[in-house]
């Protein structure tokens, strides 16, 4: 009997209840009608509303909230606060677990409303199409079968061979503050927690194999990043060959990390890996289903338009390692379900992993899309781009009773290629980066040029009115491979230090 003459409970099955496996559910059985079964063995909304996107933002407000309040800010503005002002971390925590509690519910009732069935249990193939699912009693067992089956079960954090260490799920699972921390991992998430942890109080060490963090990143952002955390006191543990020989766990409850070069940091109370993660991909049975994995982590191999190896069986989100971001879920998830049970006319099939726009909420934040300047130079050649750069001090901080060189600045880089000066790349780091680059990533998607920069009336007294104002108005470097200074379209030179 073919597929098609097969009688299937389920049109479409999502395995995972984390954005993209949702978003994809909620689509299908909407817009389509189809009979749609999810499978969840944990919490509703995945990494991204439990332990990651959401409490991290969450935390990252409160650090928002120390740097005016413990670091002085507010004093730059007039305020005075007589007295000691109190930091209550499991306060803050209880707040923030609840408010997670209460994600978890709306996603629940979304299902519901949306007539997805939720199936709270743990899936694996045990054939083609066909599922079966221990149930969160951890005994009944049911066999489920469907014409279309979605692997949306994400990552999990890489903890290696390391002990005694807590990973950044463990983050938000911490009763207090600790005294005296160490991050290990060069990338997103181990600046970001890093910035929480050292603006809220506390001691960090950021331990990176490299000799500094987000090195993926462009030049410039890494490198200012890597001068904020300086000047922050996070104690900088670079270059350090193998990363980390081990850790140990002293009589009085400290832990002891031993570096691969032989470096030694004691007296921790917290080390927490960030060291990268590995696809949920154990125990879902993928050779019984002819599902291939791809990869060193194991990542599940899709093409394009998200299909597996397998007929009818598909694959998104972190699971499958390209573009490991909650709205590429989401994107990605619901293109898929247009795919697979009918589209609206001149809508598109599949998802773009093009030009896709990111935030590091590191301390100060991080916006950019598109291409680095190295990734530009190999495609385009040096001799066709044209650079513009600028690093100036925030309006905010513009009043702030200290030298300027002091104040902290905001970093921007325009990567323009071709005689037609394409926009390629925009890249932020400082205040307010993380909300202004919304709307650049639109105009990048369309395809804009330097001059359509120029020709958008800029918005005053803002950050973001740079975007739009860098080089000389309505002209552009005569000189291939020019980098440009915001004020006068010559080589940089000294960094501009003020908008005002």
């Amino acid at each position: 009997m073919s597929d098609l003459e097969r009688t299937f409970d389920y049109d479409y099955v999502v395995i995972g209840g984390g954005s993209g496996g949702i978003a994809s559910a909620k689509r299908a059985a909407t817009l389509y009608g189809a009979k749609v079964c999810l499978i969840e063995k944990g919490r509703l909304g995945g990494t991204c509303v439990n332990v990651g996107c959401v409490p991290k933002k969450v935390m990252f407000g409160a650090a928002s909230v120390a740097e005016a309040l413990l670091h002085g800010e507010m004093t730059h503005y007039g305020f005075e606060v007589e007295g000691k002002i109190s930091f209550d971390w499991k306060a803050l925590k209880a707040r923030r677990d609840k408010y997670v509690a209460r994600l978890n519910g709306i996603y629940r009732k979304g299902l519901e409303s949306s007539k997805v069935e939720l199936m709270e249990g743990t899936a694996s193939f045990v054939g083609h199409r066909t599922l079966s699912v221990l149930g969160s009693d951890g005994k009944s067992i049911r066999k489920v079968t469907a014409h279309h089956i979605l692997i949306a079960t994400g990552g999990r954090p890489d903890m290696g061979v390391l002990e005694h260490c807590i990973s950044s799920d463990g983050f938000f699972d911490l009763e207090a503050l600790p005294t005296v921390v160490a991050v290990i991992g060069a990338g997103y998430i181990a600046v970001e927690l890093a910035g929480i942890l050292r603006t809220l109080g506390s001691e960090v060490h950021l331990v990176t194999r490299g000799a500094m963090a987000l090195r993926n990143f462009d030049p410039a952002i890494s490198a200012a990043l890597d001068a904020a955390m300086v000047k922050s006191g996070i104690i900088m543990h670079r270059n350090t060959g193998g990363g980390v020989s081990g850790v140990t766990k002293e009589e009085e409850g400290k832990k002891t990390l031993t570096l691969a070069n032989g470096e030694v940091v004691g007296g921790l109370d917290v080390v927490l890996a960030a060291i990268g993660r590995v696809p949920n991909t154990d125990g879902l049975g993928l050779v019984a289903a002819g599902v291939e994995l791809a990869g060193d982590r194991g990542h599940v191999r899709v093409d394009v338009e998200s299909n597996t190896s397998a007929e009818g069986v598909y694959a998104l989100g972190d699971v499958c390692g390209n573009v490991e971001l909650t709205p590429m879920a989401i994107a990605a998830g619901r293109r898929l379900a247009d795919r697979i049970f009918g589209t609206a006319p001149g809508r598109p099939t599949k998802v773009s992993y093009e030009n896709v726009p990111t935030v590091v909420f590191s301390h100060p934040p991080i916006g950019t899309v598109g291409m680095t300047e190295p990734q530009a130079e190999k495609k385009y050649g040096r001799e066709n781009l044209k650079i513009y750069n600028s690093t100036f001090t925030n309006l905010y901080y513009g009043i702030f009773d200290m030298d300027p060189a002091d104040k902290p600045k905001t970093t921007m880089k325009l990567i323009c290629a071709g005689t037609d000066e394409l926009v390629v790349g925009i890249h932020i780091i400082g205040l307010g980066a993380d909300e202004m680059l919304q709307g650049f990533g639109v105009a990048i998607k369309m395809g804009c040029t330097k001059q359509d920069l120029d020709s958008c009336i800029a918005i005053h007294p803002t950050a973001s009115e740079e975007l739009v104002t860098m080089g000389v108005w309505g002209t552009s470097p005569q000189v291939s491979g020019a980098r440009v200074s915001p004020l006068d379209g010559a080589p940089m030179g000294e960094p501009k230090m003020s908008k005002m």
